[in-house]
């Protein structure tokens, strides 16, 4: 654990201070690499973010999904690209806070991956279909203890934040809720939409948002400590029952370790002045994403330290391996 913590604390000094190769920086197009299907948070999330940032960059950037254990497979192809800028990875930070803890052996390790910039912040959320008989965290926790083991929740994948929310919410509440992994939160939502399942704990995102407030699907309860502006009549766990209970995750541009400081520094302050624009923070709120502070790589990796411990317990606590 210590080792993993002194990798991610360590991260801002595997950036290089070698000058930026790169005063013709971008000189071809930029791959940002998703490791989830196209339709939820991260991809929808990366493609924002680049076609904003493309044309101050004079070249096209590309949004490449790879999905696949849990965003192992895409993040791992980050974290083996060439240190030069050309390929990025957009994801929720599970890539480096959870993965270490969940598999006894990864492809990559944490300090492969660099923090560059958060992109959003947001909580997770539980819905039920809008027919459901189930119309609070207390009747799902009923409706499970009343037949143990029968209800289906949704997620977008093994080893997300939404299945590591899930297992935490078991492990307090002493419920079987039984995971069902997809390949990322879009088809997640796709099949809580066609009706495969009893429920979805989901990243509250631009495509999961919507949903609820078109009446598609019943939110039952935020993992924020607060409740949020957006769905200001949904509880928050604690008032839902379950006090200290919090989870909130973020969508995180990374690079691979070694890219050049000063390109690492453009990169954040580009990609920081695109989250700022008016228009962006409008979407944000309208799709319920928390505000994001700007904060530099060596901030962000210390944060993703401490959100390490967090998660290695709760893995710990409910015996989860993905192995």
């Amino acid at each position: 654990m210590r080792r993993r913590t002194a990798g991610l604390l360590g991260a801002a000094a595997l950036l290089r201070t070698t000058p930026l190769a790169a005063q013709a920086w971008p000189a071809r197009p930029v791959r940002i690499v998703v490791p989830f299907a196209p339709g939820g948070g991260s991809d929808v999330l990366a493609r924002i973010v680049g076609q904003r940032v493309s044309p101050s960059w004079g070249q096209p950037v590309v949004v490449d999904n790879r999905p696949g254990a849990g965003g192992i497979l895409g993040a791992d192809l980050v974290a083996k690209a060439p240190a030069d800028g050309y390929t990025l990875l957009v994801s929720d930070s599970s890539a480096v806070t959870m993965n270490p803890s969940l598999y006894a052996r990864l492809p990559y390790a944490a300090r492969d991956l660099t923090p560059v910039v958060h992109l959003a912040t947001f909580s997770l959320v539980i819905m039920v279909p809008p027919n459901s008989p189930i119309r609070s965290l207390a009747d799902l926790v009923a409706a499970d203890k009343a037949r143990p083991g029968s209800l289906n929740v949704g997620t977008a994948g093994n080893g997300t934040s939404p299945h590591l929310v899930l297992e935490m919410f078991n492990n307090l509440a002493g419920t079987k809720l039984v995971h069902v992994p997809y390949r990322g939160g879009g088809p997640a939502n796709t099949a809580f939409l066609t009706g495969e399942l009893d429920a979805l704990f989901n990243g509250l995102s631009a495509n999961t948002a919507p949903i609820i407030t078109t009446g598609r699907g019943r939110a039952i309860a935020v993992t924020t400590p607060n409740r949020i502006a957006a769905l200001p009549d949904v509880p928050t766990m604690a008032e839902a029952g379950f006090p200290g209970f919090e989870a909130v995750s973020t969508q995180t541009l990374f690079a691979p370790a070694g890219v050049p400081l000063d390109l690492m520094n453009r990169l954040n302050a580009d990609v920081s002045s695109i989250l700022e624009e008016p228009e962006v923070v409008d979407l944000w709120a309208k799709s319920a994403y928390l505000p994001v502070r700007r904060e530099s790589p060596g901030q962000i990796a210390a944060w993703l330290a401490s959100e390490t411990d967090k998660w290695a317990r709760v893995v710990r606590e409910a015996r989860i391996s993905l192995d």
